[in-house]
């Protein structure tokens, strides 16, 4: 065969690979409105900048038929490109491709991916939409399912590892979306579950629709499961690239900073106004963060789940920045087991890969009741304390206004190793709120009184005058600094420029035993 014949067969079969299960599977695909595994990468990645790995590689089956049904690249697409210029690996299940069902071939593509892209130290980007374990091929499916699981462990904390569901994703497909950093999910086609509708109904006779079992909305703000939910795929695939810009290629690495032009010295007058004189009357802590991030830009992680707490991504002086703060708009802020979970995970990313954290607190204690209790808040609130304690990365904290019991403890507070904390002149600091205190310390006062309610309202206000500003906590030396509202940002970016060159070891062990 000549040269020229075999360059031609090989454009031939480069142009056969592309086309996946074939022209009518990919217009089913497009009828369902979805796109195809390469449309997606293309969507995601930098123009031509996709560099695709086993296109080639095809199934090993022989039972069941499947020996005559071979297929170039074998249900996944995988390989490297550039997002923003950044180096990023990829894989992206075909479902125009025996359902884009995992097979051991499969398995073996994306673990490939995997290592390659932890051995130079690169956020990898997994692309799901499958039908799920390949059952011609019964164990083999499954140990290919496992061996993705052991990397997506062993790799946590070392890259940045995200997850896009834009299809179906079930059975043992959802452990390594749920092993990874962050999930993206898309309405409508995209769900997640362990065990599907059919199952459901025999089982537990349940009727219930995919979408309600495991749709995008559902894992949004019942489960927690997704981190960010979209319409379409296009404005999924936006943000993943919006997201990439935070964050460091690997654990190695320090945080991106960007280009930036707004002054580090900005003052924004109406955050001495924000908060307001009732310490009873609820604000949107959003509004104090966009007004001190740059340009007001605020990724938020999981905002439609756990609202009474905000995690995110944002940039003080063009450096990135993890934000955790307290939602006084959302159950006054209070801490409950969802929010507790929620906001422990994002503290320990940041840790992993070495980006500062920002505390805004405005906490009145943790949730009472039943309900609280019986689902196991005090494990679930020492998570959040546990992730705090064991960072050590930057950590700055910014009172806003209610610092109470043990949540004040939780956040960040200087006993568990907070770099520094400010405190605004609304601060109140103390053990409990004025009125639950002066139950108890007033008490025979109280019921001594000749008119017991005009004395516990006295003695409620003697307690705020004592407790309902930052200068008790900041005589003690737990703040820092009392600071004017209006100057945050700035305060906050002298902060980080000052320990940037922070080191913190934890004691040499094997790992820790986070109260799961």
């Amino acid at each position: 065969m000549s040269k020229e014949r075999k360059i031609l067969e090989l454009k031939e079969k480069i142009e056969k690979a592309r086309l996946g299960g074939g022209e009518e599977a990919i217009q089913k695909q497009h009828q369902k409105g979805k796109l195809t595994a390469r449309e997606r990468i293309d969507l995601m990645l930098d123009p031509n900048s996709f560099e695709e790995v086993d296109m080639f590689r095809t199934h090993t089956c022989i039972d069941f038929g499947m020996a005559e049904k071979q297929i170039m690249g074998d249900g996944i697409v995988t390989g490297y490109g550039t997002i923003h210029g950044r180096l990023v690996f990829v894989y992206s299940f075909d479902f125009t491709v025996f359902g884009g069902s995992l097979s051991k071939v499969v398995g073996e593509k994306v673990v490939k991916v995997l290592e390659m892209a932890a051995k130079v130290g690169a956020p990898v980007i997994g692309i799901n939409d499958s039908g799920g374990a390949r059952i011609q091929e019964g164990v083999d499916s499954l140990a290919g399912y496992t061996e993705i699981f052991l990397r997506n462990v062993l790799y946590s904390g070392v890259i940045p590892q995200i997850s896009a569901i834009v299809g179906p994703c079930a059975g043992g497909a959802v452990y390594s979306p749920a092993l990874t950093d962050f999930i993206f999910m898309v309405r409508n086609s995209a769900y997640m579950f362990l065990t599907g509708p059919k199952i459901v109904k025999t089982v537990t006779h349940e009727d219930v629709s995919a979408d309600e079992l495991g749709g995008a909305d559902v894992h949004a703000t019942k489960s927690g499961i997704t981190h960010f939910t979209y319409n379409d795929e296009q404005s999924l695939f936006a943000d993943i690239r919006r997201l990439i810009t935070y964050l460091p290629q690997n654990n190695m690495e320090e945080t991106p900073v960007n280009r930036n032009d707004d002054p580090a010295n900005r003052v924004e007058e109406d955050l001495n106004y924000i908060v307001p004189d009732n310490p009873n009357k609820p604000y949107d802590m959003r509004d104090i963060l966009i007004k001190i991030l740059d340009k007001g830009e605020f990724l938020e992680v999981q905002e439609l789940y756990a609202a009474n707490i905000l995690i995110g991504f944002g940039r003080l002086n063009g450096k990135s920045i993890g934000i955790v703060a307290n939602q006084p708009k959302v159950l006054a802020g209070v801490l409950d087991s969802n929010a507790s979970n929620k906001a422990a995970r994002f503290v320990r990313f940041c840790d992993a890969f070495n980006i500062p954290i920002v505390t805004f607190e405005d906490v009145p204690g943790f949730m009472p009741g039943t309900i609280q209790e019986f689902n196991g808040i005090i494990k679930h609130g020492a998570k959040l304390l546990y992730a705090y304690a064991e960072a050590t990365v930057p950590r700055i904290t910014v009172i806003t206004r209610k610092g109470y019991g043990g949540a004040f403890c939780v956040m960040n507070s200087k006993q568990l190793r907070g770099d520094y904390s400010f405190a605004w002149p609304s601060a109140e600091i103390a053990v409990m709120g004025p009125q639950g205190a002066s139950e108890i310390i007033f008490a025979k006062e109280i019921k001594e009184a000749e008119n017991p309610e005009a004395k516990f309202a006295e003695k409620v206000e003697e307690y705020r005058d004592k407790f309902a500003n930052p200068y008790v906590a900041a005589a003690k030396g737990y703040i820092d600094e009392v600071i004017e509202p209006k100057i945050t940002r700035y305060k906050l970016i002298k902060s980080l420029e000052m320990l940037s060159s922070k080191r913190d070891d934890n004691p040499t062990k094997k790992h820790g035993n986070i109260p799961l």
